[in-house]
């Protein structure tokens, strides 16, 4: 097996790549250091900064208007969608935390896009359950409890219209999915990796950005 390049991502080198991508706007901003100040053991939680660009990129890629998130926490991605929505946009964010996704209400306020995302706290694969089962969503973005991704996508597949995009995040998970006895969450991962790359369903690419990220397009 040959690796296309050898490039080892230094502190100098990504912080010159967050300097060469879009900028975090004071709002955005804000709640990444408000999450890392309030909630310093959880904050790992949080979606890496170079990943609030990219998701506004792609939502503006596939010109999405139907945006479900599963997985909120303090809500830095699901502004970051929200604010590259058309006016008439509506993101739907599935959470299970009252407290968590209250420091995402506050931003998305001063963002000027809370109109844009309906919050719903329940488990998600009841909200997900609950949605019409008609292909209708343009982008997924999956970042939450690793044990339930298999499920979630298992929802979100069929409802995801064709050309839509489902976006799965933590897919190497800090590198426990080469571990051949993996447990827990890198294992759950692990399955789900597998379960992706036979489901014929969707074309996928798995891309080392931040902690894994995986792209998957609706055939």
């Amino acid at each position: 097996m040959t690796k296309g390049n050898e490039t080892k991502i230094t502190d100098e080198l990504y912080a010159y790549m967050l300097a060469h991508n879009p900028p975090l706007d004071p709002v955005q901003r804000e709640l990444v250091e408000t999450t890392y100040a309030r909630l310093p053991e959880q904050a790992g939680m949080q979606s890496a900064e170079e990943q609030g660009p990219l998701l506004a990129f792609l939502v503006r890629l596939t010109g999405a208007r139907h945006i479900v998130e599963v997985g909120t926490f303090t809500g830095f991605s699901a502004l970051s969608m929200a604010q590259a929505l058309p006016a008439d946009g509506r993101l739907i964010a599935c959470d299970i935390s009252e407290e968590w996704t209250a420091y995402g209400r506050e931003a998305w306020e001063k963002a000027g896009v809370a109109d844009r995302i309906e919050l719903r706290i329940a488990p998600a694969l009841d909200t997900l359950r609950a949605m019409p089962a008609e292909p209708h969503i343009d982008l997924a973005y999956l970042d939450a409890d690793k044990g339930n991704y298999i499920p979630y996508w298992e929802e979100l597949v069929p409802r995801m219209r064709q050309g839509g995009l489902i976006v799965t995040d933590n897919v190497l998970f800090h590198g426990g999915v080469t571990d051949p006895h993996a447990t827990g969450g890198a294992a759950a991962i692990k399955e789900f990796n597998e379960h992706v790359a036979a489901d014929s369903r969707m074309d996928s690419v798995l891309l080392t950005v931040s902690d894994g990220l995986t792209l998957s397009r609706r055939r």
